[in-house]
Order: C-alpha cells, then sequence, then structure tokens
C-alpha cells in the first residue's frame, strides 16, 4: 500500500519541485534585468509585497490590468526591445498608472507611463487644444524607453534608472553622494531614508509585479489563461487620418465599435482627427488593418474643426465673423440654448475648408486695418505679440493699414 501511495505522490512532488524550480529560476532572471543580485529575492518588504499582491490582485487589480491592456502589450514591448530597455519596465507602466491611458495625477502627470507636461514636451510629446500625446499608447512609450534609456546611460544601472522615473534624477543623485554608493541595499535602508519612501516601495512593486506577470501557475490557476498565449496577431497598427477625419466615420466604415476605438486612442480630445495638414496618427486592431485598406477612402471633408477658447469681450457675432461661419451654426454645433458665453469656455467651430482661415497649422495672412495695432490683432487671433513681431521681423509695434501680416497658428 505504502509503495503505492509513494508511485502517486512522487510525480506530484518532482513536479512541484520543477515548478518551483522554474519559477525560481525566472524570478532571479527578473532581478539580473534590473541589475540586481539575486539575494535579493530575501528581501522580506518585497516577499511581503509579493504575498499581499497576490491575495489583492488574484480578484481584481493585477488581471483587470493586464486583461484590458491586452491588445497593446505587445507594442510596448517591442518598442522597449527596439531601445533597448528590459522588457520587465512594461511593469514600470502598470506600477505607474495600472496601464490606464487615462490615469491623472494630482501632481497634472498623465497617461499610461505618467509624464509631467514639462517631461513629455521635452521628449516630443504635443500637448494643446486637440491632442494629449502623454495618452498616445505608441509615443508616450517611445519617449518613455529614451527617457529611461537616458537615465540608464547616466546611472547606468537599470535599478537606478527607474528609482530616477520615479524621484527624479537630481534626488536620486543627492541620496548616492550622502550614502557614498549607489547599491540598493543600502539605498533601501529605511532608516537612512536616502531615497523617499515612495521610491523605495516603487522600485520593489515594480519587481513584485513583473514576478507575478512571468509566473506561468499564478496565470494557469486563474480564468485569465489566455493572457499566456498574447501574441503579436493581438496587437494594434499606427494608421494616418486626414485632420478633420471623425472616429465615428472610421468605426463604421471598418467595423470597429466606437468605444474600442476611443479606448485606443485616447490621446485625441475629441471625436476627429486635429487640423494639422499632414493629418494624424490613430491606432486601430492590428486584426483589422486589411479591413481598414480595403474599406476605407478618403472623404472630401466640408469642414475641419477649430476649438475656440472664450475671451474676454468675445461673443458669439464676433467669434462666427472671425472664421467665416453663422453664429446659429456655433451654437448648433456646441448644442447651445442660448447665446451666452462663459471665460475660457470652449468652443468646436466647424471651418468650411474652403475658407483661407482654415488653413490651421499653416500660415495665413491678416491684412492691417485703420486703427489695428499689434496687441488688437494679437488678442483677437490669440497669438502673442512677441510671436507677431518675431514672425514679421518687426522692431517696434508700428504697423500701417494696408500691411500684410503673417500669421502662425
Amino acid at each position: 500500500m505504502l509503495k503505492y501511495f509513494l508511485l502517486i505522490l512522487l510525480p506530484l512532488l518532482l513536479s512541484a519541485n520543477l515548478t518551483f524550480s522554474s519559477n525560481h529560476n525566472k524570478e532571479v532572471a527578473i532581478l539580473e534585468s534590473f541589475d540586481i543580485e539575486a539575494s535579493f529575492l530575501h528581501d522580506k518588504v518585497l516577499n511581503k509585497m509579493k504575498s499581499n499582491n497576490v491575495t489583492i490582485y488574484k480578484e481584481k487589480h493585477f488581471f483587470q490590468a493586464m486583461n484590458e491592456a491586452y491588445l497593446f502589450i505587445p507594442a510596448i514591448k517591442n518598442i522597449l526591445a527596439e531601445n533597448n530597455v528590459p522588457a520587465e519596465f512594461l511593469f514600470l507602466a502598470m506600477a505607474e498608472s495600472n496601464f490606464s491611458t487615462r490615469a491623472y495625477s494630482k501632481k497634472r502627470a498623465s497617461g499610461l507611463w505618467q509624464f509631467m507636461p514639462q517631461t513629455a514636451k521635452l521628449y516630443g510629446l504635443k500637448i494643446d487644444e486637440y491632442v494629449d500625446e502623454r495618452r498616445d499608447l505608441v509615443k508616450s512609450t517611445e519617449a518613455a524607453a529614451k527617457y529611461l534609456s537616458n537615465l540608464h546611460k547616466r546611472f547606468g544601472k537599470w535599478y537606478l534608472a527607474a528609482i530616477a522615473y520615479n524621484c527624479g534624477g537630481g534626488r536620486l543623485n543627492q541620496a548616492i553622494r550622502k550614502a557614498k554608493t549607489d547599491e540598493l541595499s543600502v539605498l533601501l535602508d529605511p532608516k537612512k531614508k536616502y531615497i523617499p519612501r515612495e521610491s523605495r516601495l516603487y522600485i520593489r512593486k515594480i519587481i513584485a509585479l513583473a514576478m507575478m506577470g512571468n509566473d506561468e501557475q499564478f496565470l494557469l490557476n486563474s480564468e485569465y489563461e489566455h493572457l499566456l498565449n498574447r501574441a503579436n496577431a493581438y496587437s494594434i497598427s499606427t494608421i494616418k487620418i486626414p485632420r478633420g477625419e471623425s472616429l465615428k466615420r472610421v468605426s463604421k466604415l471598418v467595423g470597429i465599435p466606437i468605444d474600442d476605438l476611443k479606448k485606443l486612442n485616447r490621446h485625441l480630445k475629441y471625436d476627429f482627427a486635429p487640423p494639422y495638414l499632414s493629418g494624424y496618427d490613430i491606432y486601430i486592431p492590428y486584426i483589422k488593418l486589411s479591413e481598414f485598406k480595403q474599406k476605407y477612402f478618403e472623404e472630401k471633408i466640408q469642414n475641419i474643426y477649430r476649438v475656440h477658447i472664450v475671451d474676454r469681450g468675445d461673443n458669439l457675432s464676433m467669434i462666427g465673423k472671425k472664421y467665416g461661419v453663422s453664429y446659429r451654426v456655433i451654437m448648433d454645433f456646441n448644442s447651445l440654448k442660448n447665446s451666452r458665453l462663459h471665460l475660457k469656455q470652449k468652443l468646436i467651430i466647424p471651418i468650411d475648408n474652403k475658407t483661407t482661415v482654415a488653413k490651421i497649422n499653416s500660415k495665413f495672412y491678416y491684412m492691417v486695418k485703420k486703427g489695428d495695432t499689434l496687441e488688437s490683432i494679437s488678442k483677437f487671433h490669440k497669438i502673442s505679440v512677441k510671436n507677431l513681431k518675431l514672425q514679421n521681423h518687426l522692431e517696434d509695434n508700428m504697423i500701417r493699414a494696408g500691411e500684410r501680416l503673417k500669421l502662425y497658428e
């Protein structure tokens, strides 16, 4: 009987041992990808976090976040690989935003990688009245990969790049100088407090999430086993659409539910592509790319769109004259019940494509009238006096009636 019992039990024990060995090797590999020694596996805070996370995330957050990001995780991994950033930094995005492109912090950080406006612009992300590219899945990831690469070049180790991403390069520099070493165990000392508590937990959180995301048994024992079989087919494709094109029209032509299309294009602040002359990139599921090529056609758009921010003294009639649009059209388009406007109110203006003023993002000209000043032209067209003088090579504020001024967006 004992012999029979051992014959049954032995394969189970061997299987369990192999699983443990496999997971242990994966965990060591994850630490190595961050330039962290294998001994960090014994870190008490990390192990407590892993244990707590399994309990917390098993039901909700981890799987929901992974499932929501199912479509674009392959694209993120590819971009990280192209920039020689370890794939495990995918979980930095999870720690930052839970893979939500809508994530927004009190400190004004936004998007998947939680870029602050200044850093975003430094890495080429556009933030204007039409788009916030911190929420662009591809462009924000490219910016984050470049930022992380620069931090790695600066500090020499990937765990330091991750910590600097959280607390800033200057703050980390101070910590290293004070500690007289960049060794992780020293920097994480809770008594010395070389780096902020948030950063001490942050690096551990990324590691814990990476370990959970690479634990096959953890995924196999859940209803989200399909996450293991994610392939590039379940990814996104970039397509260019002309200015003024609406997501609703793309959705109907290609057969993509509008909510799914909006989810992939949170960087657009409105339902239409911004009025840049060269068109604009949006994202669709890769499996819809062939259908897009077959069914999509560019329709001659009657209107392009401009966002007007109401300034002091503005009224619908004046705004209508500025853009060559009837004030009734502005009211209808913005569902206004009356003509009352308030300061800083945003109005979407459909401008006829044939109108001269509609050359948005390009230069157009203004003919100076009697009584005009640079200040009045600046205020009316929402362009700074400094910009007007620069574009027109003016040394002072003197202008003459009949003179033609370049106006830039």
